[in-house]
């Protein structure tokens, strides 16, 4: 009997561990208080506004939206691209995908833009036609000449396993990351709570995909360092972004990890090459959220002054409780303004520094 009781106290004492050390790991014990120095300056009424791209040179952003709420709901619609003149920023921005242009499903993620002459830019989009837990998933190739757009075409590869966001090198290479490795069953509870790191980052050299990085834990938004040789990779779950050297190869050496305290999401960059991150500061409440199991989440910003291995510094500069907006996932800068996207809201946000 004692040997019975001594086993029942040993499982309960894991179970007791575990559950601490996934609260310890996701944010649950963080008191979010807002807290912002400017204002809003227009709640933009369009859902699931998850990624943003902001053109400095040409002053306009692209932006993609995903009704995911209305799927998870079963009223699935047609996701779109839309184009805002940030001169502008409180005009109504204008929507890219259409019928004639793309007629095929589009659940959009990651987006990524690179300029390729006077005139035209390529426009990287993740697309999730099955959803994004499983099925098929795909990359879809645009062109955009002033707020024109038509499909290029289609890429497809058995690495897209859960691809979330992309970032392109030039016109014909880029890399993209998977935030799971399993899509289904113990392996997807794993990575999800435990924070097994098992997802990566793919390589496409414009003939061939490969991976260049693996072992992170839900390696999520990726972006390119717009005048050094360095890439860098959120990891939500280990509260970390990743910092790559980008070798001649396309391979990527890890430089170090940068300790946030948050669910960092998808990277921007500012004029002076400073990351700006939407984040998830309580990752348990935002898996609630997107359940349909709880009405907000919080939103956080953060921004990364990085110098180099060592060196650098970190602000937060957005922190809300859900109450304005819930589920920040990226937030792009130009002048005093700062767009705030997120995973499944029914409006993003405007701020004014």
């Amino acid at each position: 009997m004692k040997k019975i009781l001594k086993g029942l106290l040993g499982v309960l004492l894991v179970l007791l561990l575990f559950v601490l050390y996934v609260f310890k790991t996701t944010g649950f014990f963080r008191t979010v208080e807002n807290q912002f120095s400017g204002e809003i300056l227009k709640k933009v009424k369009i859902p699931g506004v998850e990624d943003m791209q902001i053109s400095q040179e040409d002053h306009f952003m692209i932006f993609c939206s995903d009704d995911r709420a209305g799927r998870r709901d079963g009223k699935p619609q047609q996701g779109g691209l839309y184009y805002l003149d940030v001169d502008s920023p409180l005009s109504e921005p204008r929507q890219l995908i259409t019928p004639d242009v793309f007629s095929e499903t589009f659940y959009p993620h990651g987006i990524s833009m690179i300029k390729i002459d006077s005139a035209r830019y390529k426009v990287y989009v993740i697309n999730h036609p099955d959803g994004e837990i499983s099925g098929r998933h795909a990359i879809e190739v645009f062109h955009l000449v002033g707020d024109s757009l038509s499909h290029q075409t289609t890429l497809t590869d058995e690495s897209m396993i859960s691809p979330n966001d992309i970032v392109a090198i030039d016109k014909n290479r880029f890399y993209f990351s998977n935030d799971h490795n399993s899509t289904s069953g113990l392996g997807l509870l794993a990575e999800d709570y435990l924070g097994w790191a098992a997802s990566n980052v793919v390589y496409f050299d414009g003939e061939n995909y490969r991976e260049v990085a693996n072992g992170v834990a839900y390696a999520n938004g990726i972006n390119k360092d717009p005048v050094r040789e360095l890439l860098y990779l959120s990891s939500p779950r280990g509260f970390l972004v990743k910092v790559f050297e980008i070798e001649k190869n396309g391979d990527l050496t890890l430089v170090e990890d940068i300790d946030c305290g948050t669910g960092v999401d998808n990277i921007e960059f500012d004029t002076d090459g400073k990351l700006w991150i939407g984040c998830h500061p309580n990752l348990l409440k935002f898996a609630a959220y997107a359940e349909g199991k709880e009405d907000i989440s919080p939103s956080e910003i953060i921004t990364i002054d990085y110098r180099g291995k060592g060196d650098y510094t970190k602000e937060m500069v957005y922190l809300d409780d859900g109450g304005q907006m819930s589920a920040a996932t990226v937030a792009p800068t130009y002048g005093d303004l700062i767009f705030v996207g997120n995973v499944m809201d029914e409006h993003f946000l405007i701020l004014k520094k």
